[in-house]
């Protein structure tokens, strides 16, 4: 198996850890700060890991505000599709489109607060 790590550029760091930490159970596993700004985080939902960071706009590395729009989308299967989805909504992020089952499993689409697209799926 392949392990893609998806690694999410936001406009504001801090305020993105409290949410994945609220929305999805994320654990901190390491941060650094560059001044006021977010340098690196990486943090762990079960098994699967995702980095973030604030914008480095110098370094190509821009946020969905800052685009307007998102670029991408990320998986993130869950033994509790529903549970995980009210959470996350519940922290501020906004359905898209609610859990359902479809062909795949049961799974729903989001997009947090910053701006980035979220399918929510049983694992």
């Amino acid at each position: 198996m392949t392990t893609v790590t998806p690694y999410l550029s936001v406009h504001d760091g801090s305020a993105a850890l409290a949410f994945y930490v609220a929305a999805f159970g994320a654990t901190v596993v390491e941060r650094f700060d560059d001044g006021d700004r977010l340098a690196h985080a990486t943090l762990a939902v079960d098994s699967a890991t995702f980095h973030v960071s604030d914008e480095y706009q110098d370094l190509g590395a821009y946020s969905p505000s800052t685009l307007g729009h998102a670029t991408s989308a990320t998986v993130l299967g869950v033994e509790d599709p529903d549970r995980t989805f009210a959470a996350a909504v519940g922290a501020g992020a906004t359905a898209t489109r609610p859990v359902a089952d479809d062909p795949g499993g049961r799974s729903g689409w989001l997009v947090d607060p910053f701006g980035h697209r979220w399918n929510i799926r049983r694992a």
